[in-house]
């Protein structure tokens, strides 16, 4: 059994929860976040949890430091099919990549085994949290899943699977079959927004209950210094999408902006492919930064004038950056792909916030608060 921090505030009583996620400390991903965030709080409000997720750097040793629980899911072992060569070659191995991942779920697929075989001998629980992406999470826990293992499954997904808005292509029907399967078998299914609901099959809309995405905000370090440039900063952190999270025509407008503007635009992402053009063309007033972790990139937005949300395609995904926006406190200025408003943009250049996005009740998005949903689950 763990050893307990001190000074533990328990609001009901204790429940032995079992937490199984594909990703988790220290890597660098909403659904990390989402994981980490929700085992640590459980731990500090009384609860006992041992969490089940791939070996990693440092994950044993944060877990021991935190009071949870740790074992092994194994690793992903499967050959991660990589894109390579040039010409006609080039093109071949990005249509294998992506439709090996688009027919077959490959090599997340593998998931469902190492699931099946890390809960074969895990039983009585209070509550089961399964966390998705990727959904093969969920896939592995209904293969096994009965209420020997928990009184309670609760499948706690992110962006939706068939019902995705944001991907080139749709999921094959195929993979119909095993949505519903989780679907019918989890005791309830967690969605971040409201309008993630739409994203599921309308038979088991019942099941669902909306818990956003939870921080402590308390954890956060905060630049609280004088400004240091006249410049403009606005910056924006996370990756882009084709014709859909589409950074393209905002900036191709900021490059048609004549040198009277005196801005950066700082780009935190992991496809620059899709920008390096436009920052070649830029003057040097578009950046590519390097890619921090959460609690840096925090700090370093902090510093800015305004942030960018690049809005996805449809309303059943929302991105998860607008609550570390709200946690930040900066105005927001909301870029949508084919409409974009020009006269917006120069507006916030010219410190004017008016239409700046508005994040509704930022202290929804208190761990502490979202802790509390999930355990009310569980009674």
């Amino acid at each position: 059994m763990p050893n307990f921090p001190k000074n533990t505030s328990v609001e009901f009583m204790s429940k032995k929860i079992l937490l199984v996620s594909n990703a988790f400390y220290p890597e660098n991903s909403p659904r990390s976040f989402r994981a980490t965030e929700l085992a640590k709080e459980l731990v500090r409000q009384g609860h006992r949890v041992k969490v089940i997720t791939h070996p990693r750097e440092g994950t044993e040793r944060f877990c021991a430091d935190h009071g949870i629980e740790y074992k092994s899911l194994g690793k992903l072992t499967w050959p991660v099919p990589t894109v390579k060569g040039s010409g006609i070659i080039l093109l071949f191995w990005r249509v294998i990549v992506r439709f090996s991942m688009l027919l077959f779920e490959y090599p997340m697929i593998q998931l469902v085994s190492l699931v099946k075989k890390a809960l074969k001998d895990e039983k009585g629980y209070d509550a089961l949290i399964s966390i998705a992406v990727p959904y093969p999470i969920h896939w592995g826990v209904a293969a096994v899943w009965s209420d020997s293992i928990a009184k309670v499954w609760i499948a706690d997904c992110g962006d939706p699977y068939m019902g995705q808005e944001n991907d080139t292509f749709k999921p094959p029907f195929y993979f119909g079959y095993l949505e519903k399967k989780f679907c019918r078998k989890a005791t309830y299914i967690t969605v971040p927004t409201e309008a993630s609901i739409k994203g599921y099959y309308q038979e088991f809309h019942s099941k669902i209950k909306v818990i956003s995405q939870g921080f402590r905000f308390e954890d956060i370090k905060l630049y609280t210094g004088e400004k240091q440039t006249d410049k403009i900063i606005f910056g924006y952190g996370g990756m882009f999408i084709p014709g859909r999270r589409d950074p393209s025509e905002f900036l191709n407008f900021l490059n048609s902006l004549d040198d009277s503007y005196n801005f950066e635009f700082h780009i935190y992402t992991n496809t620059p492919q899709f920008v390096q053009s436009f920052i070649d063309a830029s003057k040097n007033r578009i950046q590519l930064k390097n890619v921090l972790d959460r609690n840096s990139l925090m700090y370093e937005m902090s510093k800015m004038d305004f942030l960018v949300n690049f809005e996805n395609a449809g309303t059943a995904q929302t991105p998860s950056k607008l609550i570390d926006y709200a946690i930040l406190k900066k105005p927001i200025l909301s870029v949508k792909f084919g409409d974009l408003k020009q006269n917006h943009v120069l507006e916030f250049l010219q410190g004017n916030y008016q239409n700046a996005l508005v994040i509704d009740q930022p202290d929804q998005y208190r761990i502490e608060h979202v802790t509390h949903k999930f355990v009310t689950l569980i009674q």
